[in-house]
């Protein structure tokens, strides 16, 4: 019976595992799985316990973001994490994240993430990709923060991750679902276990600013019923 028990646990863990790589939530893969959150909750720390070991954090070659990223944001403690306002004011609410982990000698994989910090989440993901680490790097890298004023900021892996999962979080609070192509590049992000230290929205509320490719009129629908009709700001062309 011990050695049943033992070959569940560890079938789950590899189920639990399958499913954080494609950045489901906790609440997600308890209702997947059909346990109880309880029980769920210790197998993501193991999870994340076995990736860590497996990928140490030294072995991400660089982490970056957009100028801005915070802006509206709170985050609570990481006093050192850098920021700086870009001066294009239209890009508030919308973070670029961009990870290049090592592959095979002189090359990277990397992968990139559109975060709408706001409301949406992930808008979008790139990756993984491989490419030379160094030339092809550099010309990625500037051309996926060509849009800002200002370079990019080197910044901590932790950064990244409690920015791209839990904007995830957030939005799924809120009704909506990463991009189709989050999966393939959740991985990447390495191992996190939530809840995240930044607070999300506009200065803590929801803020839908809304985009060339957005059925804007489902998007505030889907507000209105997470959190009523004046638990958010809006700027869209759709009557509401």
């Amino acid at each position: 019976m011990g050695r049943m028990l033992w070959m569940d646990d560890a079938e789950l863990i590899e189920q639990v595992r399958a499913l954080r790589e494609k950045g489901s939530s906790p609440k997600a893969i308890a209702r997947a799985l059909g346990l109880p959150p309880v029980r769920v909750a210790p197998l993501i720390k193991q999870v994340a316990v076995q990736a860590s070991a497996g990928r140490p954090e030294s072995d991400v070659v660089e982490c970056w973001v957009s100028p801005g990223w915070s802006d509206g944001l709170t985050v609570n403690g990481h006093h050192a994490w850098p920021d700086v306002s870009d001066p294009d004011s239209s890009k508030s609410g919308i973070a670029l994240a961009l990870i290049a982990r090592p592959s095979r000698r002189g090359q990277v994989t990397v992968c990139g993430y559109l975060v709408d910090v706001y409301c949406l989440g992930v808008k979008n993901a790139v990756g993984p990709r491989k490419m030379d680490d160094g030339r092809g790097l550099s010309d990625f890298r500037r051309a996926y923060f060509d849009v800002y004023d200002e370079p990019p900021l080197a910044v901590p892996l932790k950064l990244v991750q409690h920015l791209v999962f839990g904007a995830v979080e957030y939005s799924r609070g809120l009704g909506f679902e990463p991009h189709p192509d989050f999966a393939a590049a959740a991985g990447h992000l390495g191992a996190w276990v939530g809840p995240s230290d930044i607070v999300f929205g506009l200065d803590g509320k929801p803020y839908y600013m809304e985009g060339p490719y957005d059925d804007s009129a489902k998007v505030m629908r889907t507000l209105q019923r997470s959190v009523g009709a004046d638990g958010f700001h809006f700027t869209a062309s759709v009557p509401f």
